[in-house]
């Protein structure tokens, strides 16, 4: 059991592969840091429309409540390490594999500063039906649901 676990992401669309990650940090300690992309850094790296902060907090924070009940905060990120890279007590990060150098990034700033090292807890992605990764992407360009199953 970690003492706090961190992970983030834009999360523009609640799929099951980010409740997967949700799932899996919840699991591991009793107290999770969900760090949220802001609406200009969303910006700067989707191609399409991003829902607001405030309505993908929401969304976030209504799955979050469903976890067991842990203690958990969703902060707003401004860039793509977050809080990560500044909290002490933090010990583990949860992340899928495309995210995966990100959290080793993440580890090399924390040495720099440092902060104890994490524990990189890597998530495989979840396939759709048609054995691609489901992305937020895909399900916006109607090609499968937050499920994965194909439209």
């Amino acid at each position: 059991m970690f003492n706090k676990v961190v992970l983030g992401g834009t999360f523009d669309v609640l799929h099951i592969g980010h409740k997967k990650l949700l799932q899996v940090a919840f699991s591991i300690t009793d107290s999770v840091v969900i760090g949220l992309t802001s609406d200009e850094f969303a910006r700067r790296f989707r191609a399409s429309e991003t829902p607001s902060y405030e309505k993908r907090r929401e969304k976030l924070d209504e799955y979050a409540k469903t976890l067991g009940g842990k203690s958990y905060h969703i902060v707003e990120i401004n860039d793509s390490y977050g809080v990560a890279t500044l909290e002490a007590d933090i010990d583990c990060i949860v992340v899928s594999e495309e995210t995966l150098l990100r959290a080793e990034e993440i580890n090399t700033i924390r040495y720099k500063k440092n902060l104890p090292k994490l524990t990189i807890l890597v998530v495989p992605l979840i396939l759709a039906d048609d054995g691609k990764p489901i992305s937020s992407e895909r399900i916006n360009a109607r090609q499968i649901n937050e499920d994965g199953k194909i439209i």
